[in-house]
């Protein structure tokens, strides 16, 4: 696998069945999908097909079924992807997208305690304002 492995919207879909089930057919993927979407079984194997080409997936043949399984982790995946999304945006308007997501989504008791933990261990360290770091010598709003 490289070390940035870029995964689309649709990608991501076909992930998550595959990290779900542990390992699955281009069959059960395609059952699934179609019933939340309206993508063609040869779309859906194109997609299969281009995660195994970018290393996110590999295959094997079991008779005529193809049975695919993950090459990388669920939540590492995940985290290199939010990292990108934060390192794409500016520091000052992290902790608001943060505050956005915590908002919108939902959260057990644990992952609100775990937060609630991790927030007030960072507090002491905190600087009173982050800086910008979309230019330099810059200030945005």
């Amino acid at each position: 696998m490289a070390d940035k492995l870029e995964i689309t919207n649709a990608e991501w879909r076909i992930m998550r069945i595959v990290w779900t089930l542990g390992k699955a057919t281009s069959n059960q993927v395609i059952d699934i999908l179609q019933q939340k979407t309206d993508w063609k079984p040869a779309t859906i194997k194109t997609l299969l097909r281009r995660l195994v080409e970018k290393g996110a997936l590999q295959t094997t043949r079991h008779g005529r079924a193809f049975i695919y399984t993950a090459c990388v982790q669920e939540q590492a995946t995940m985290n290199q992807s939010a990292d990108e999304l934060f390192d794409s945006i500016c520091e000052m308007h992290v902790g608001s997208t943060i505050a956005h997501v915590i908002k919108q989504r939902p959260l057990s008791k644990s992952d609100i305690q775990r937060l609630q933990k991790i927030l007030a261990e960072k507090l002491p360290d905190a600087p009173d304002e982050v800086d910008c770091n979309c230019v330099p010598n810059m200030r945005c709003e």
